[in-house]
């Protein structure tokens, strides 16, 4: 355990920033990783991590004070995960997430003061309202700086999880898009913060689901709001309060997650007022990013697709659809040079993903997530950014139906 006092966040001002330039990987091809050997064998070059906020407190702190013992088990433990894929080359994006932890203690000081209490929901938005968000990331960003080789280094930082649909992913309890955007925006601009402090270069994204002109069915404004309008407002409130470089993570689902294809999806168009963006109308969003008032100092700012997986049917052809949702996506996004990275979700089959089987491992029977064997998918992964993609992409082809993989 550690102690680290508010005035000592602040005064790290003075120390020097880590000024590595971003790094240039040869390709965009990254996963959610679970098993740290595989991924350097299947040839990653970028890494999503997850990050629990609520887990990293503990009860020995003093928040009053400005007073907080971090758990540094938890800490180690995502060493474990980071260094021997940052030491490898590959880029590793950290997932910024606040669980509930159902301790109303903890939960009192790590969660929005707004969250619902009952629970029925996944994931809540920080707590910005004390001293715990501005020094827990300053923890994390100091820590994996590239500062401390020991730890591993993070190069891409997300904060929180698809805020549009923020009643489930960002939770602050009801809140209209003005007051979600601008909750965001301030947790955001604190994380951003505490990043170029000890980074010059690491770069900060917005994370959003594929939800562009709509918000998510079934739930009223107070609880979603459609992903366009949640980056035109919060990109205004930002160049209010002083604009600064944010970036976008989107998650190009197909417009059905059980239906691996993507090629196919039916409600979607390549105007800016289409529903959702998925893998076949993404350059929607990239078009829309070139829009002036979204610049930033007069450049377009980057995209990452930070989740994003194929369902695998229970059918004959269920594993080849899957693995050619993933050679249509990979194509598509060859055409869209302002994309960094195309971080798959997930690694292996998770049991208790609402019946979705987007792995390139299937789970072992009556687990979790235990890998088992793997799937047609996971040998075209592993093809995807070498000289053997050609070949194992195309042969794939015929399975969509399409002409040409850049056929609209």
């Amino acid at each position: 355990m550690r102690h680290l006092f508010i005035a000592f966040v602040f005064a790290q001002t003075l120390l020097a920033q880590n000024t590595d330039p971003f790094p240039k990987p040869p390709n965009v091809k990254g996963l959610q990783v679970q098993m740290v050997d595989d991924a350097l064998k299947l040839g990653i070059h970028h890494a999503g991590i997850n990050i629990n906020l609520t887990a990293l407190y503990t009860a020995k702190s003093k928040p009053e004070q400005g007073d907080f013992v971090w758990n540094d088990s938890y800490l180690a433990s995502l060493d474990r995960q980071i260094k021997p894929l940052s030491e490898k080359g590959i880029l590793v994006y950290l997932i910024i997430i606040a669980y509930p932890s159902k301790n109303p203690a903890i939960d009192a000081i790590t969660l929005h003061p707004g969250y619902r209490k009952d629970y029925q929901f996944t994931v809540a938005a920080p707590n910005t309202t004390n001293a715990f968000f501005p020094a827990v990331m300053n923890l994390i960003a100091e820590r994996w700086s590239g500062a401390h080789p020991a730890h591993g280094r993070i190069w891409g930082w997300i904060v929180g999880n698809e805020v549009n649909s923020h009643w489930r992913w960002n939770n602050m309890g009801f809140a209209m898009i003005e007051n979600a955007a601008s909750e965001y925006e301030r947790a955001v601009r604190l994380a951003h913060t505490a990043i170029r402090r000890h980074s010059q270069n690491a770069r900060v994204y917005l994370s959003f689901d594929h939800h562009w002109s709509v918000r998510i069915h079934g739930i009223s404004s107070q609880e979603a709001a459609p992903a366009r309008e949640f980056i035109d407002s919060f990109a205004r409130l930002a160049r209010e309060r002083g604009d600064f470089d944010w970036h976008i993570a989107w998650h190009p689902y197909p417009e059905d997650l059980g239906n691996p294809r993507a090629w196919a999806d039916k409600n979607v168009t390549h105007a800016d007022d289409t529903t959702k963006v998925t893998f076949k109308n993404l350059e929607v969003l990239a078009k829309h990013l070139e829009r002036p008032e979204l610049l930033f100092a007069g450049k377009t700012r980057r995209i990452i697709l930070s989740e994003q997986g194929f369902q695998t049917l229970l059918k004959p052809d269920g594993e080849q659809l899957q693995a050619a949702a993933y050679a249509y996506a990979w194509e598509k996004i060859t055409t869209l040079p302002m994309i960094d990275a195309f971080i798959y979700h997930r690694h292996v089959d998770h049991a208790h993903e609402g019946g979705l089987r987007l792995g390139l491992w299937r789970n072992a029977p009556h687990s979790v997530a235990d890998p088992y064997s793997k799937k047609h998918l996971y040998n075209l992964f592993q093809k995807a950014g070498t000289p053997a993609w050609r070949e194992a992409a195309d042969k794939l082809l015929p399975v969509t139906g399409l002409k040409t993989w850049s056929q609209p």
